[in-house]
């Protein structure tokens, strides 16, 4: 006996892919090609490129004495962009950002976040992500403008903001977002009612 199995072929092996071709040089075979980011690293990915973008914010940047200002730059389904105007001493006080994760990147200037005990200076390029629910203060502790750049997802419904400083977990009242039509607005005197 040869070791032959009876009724098998015999001949060269051949693999799947010289049967039936390369499956990747077929496109209609590729899943479709997301057109929007669905992943923290792909959001992550989309503040980079906006921020490498500087022509599509600067000249939309205001600065407002009395609190922070921020403007609404684009949304996508399931998340939204804002971009957020910082003066020295501006803050948001502690807050959490509801069911929404957040990335936040700054653009220009500097930025500290407070969390629990952890302090953290974020200089221009620095990019951040936010859990849903985790509290968190964010200030300009420096003496120039910042800028900064923040992705919800999904998009920001609620900012509870919480007692004491720097991130204590007591929350003291679930803050309602300020949605002005235009997509800009500002908080009301320190009080985070808008982006963080």
């Amino acid at each position: 006996m040869t070791g032959a199995v009876p009724g098998a072929l015999t001949g060269p092996v051949l693999s799947d892919i010289q049967i039936g071709g390369d499956p990747l040089a077929s496109p209609h075979l590729l899943p479709p090609a997301r057109r929007h980011p669905a992943t923290v690293a792909e959001f992550a990915g989309l503040a980079h490129a906006i921020a490498a973008d500087r022509g599509s914010w600067a000249p939309l940047v205001r600065y407002d004495p009395v609190s922070r200002w921020y403007h609404r730059l684009r949304t996508g389904p399931g998340y939204e962009v804002w971009l957020l105007s910082w003066l020295p001493g501006q803050g948001t006080g502690a807050h959490d950002h509801g069911p929404s994760s957040g990335v936040l990147t700054v653009l220009e200037g500097g930025l500290t976040e407070h969390s629990g005990t952890a302090r953290r200076v974020l200089g221009a390029g620095a990019q951040r992500v936010v859990a849903p629910g985790r509290a968190h203060e964010v200030v300009n502790d420096a003496l120039v403008p910042a800028v900064s750049l923040h992705i919800y997802f999904p998009g920001l419904t609620e900012m509870p903001m919480h007692a004491g400083a720097r991130g204590d977990a007591a929350v003291l009242s679930g803050v309602p977002v300020c949605r002005a039509a235009t997509g800009t607005g500002r908080g009301s005197g320190g009080r985070a009612v808008g982006r963080a």
